[in-house]
């Protein structure tokens, strides 16, 4: 399916060695740009809303708002 879309901004990211060896092997594999790799997982991750499954823990945690207030962990 050709998609024609105004792509008009570009953003910058640095990548580990890691990411950057499995995205290029990646590419490779399946003869997709690197970019349209990119652009595809930021739209599956806006697809699912938030759902993503490490969202359910978030406000579970308990303990101090600000975790350098934990005793040995204060400055002062």
């Amino acid at each position: 399916m050709l998609r024609l879309f105004d792509m008009s901004h570009t953003l910058t990211i640095r990548l580990t060695d890691e990411l950057l060896d499995w995205l290029k092997a990646r590419s490779q594999l399946t003869g997709i740009p690197m970019g349209r790799i990119v652009r595809e997982q930021i739209e599956s991750a806006k697809a699912q809303g938030g759902k993503q499954p490490f969202m359910k823990h978030l406000g579970t945690l308990s303990g101090p708002p600000d975790l350098s207030s934990r005793k040995g962990y204060s400055r002062e």
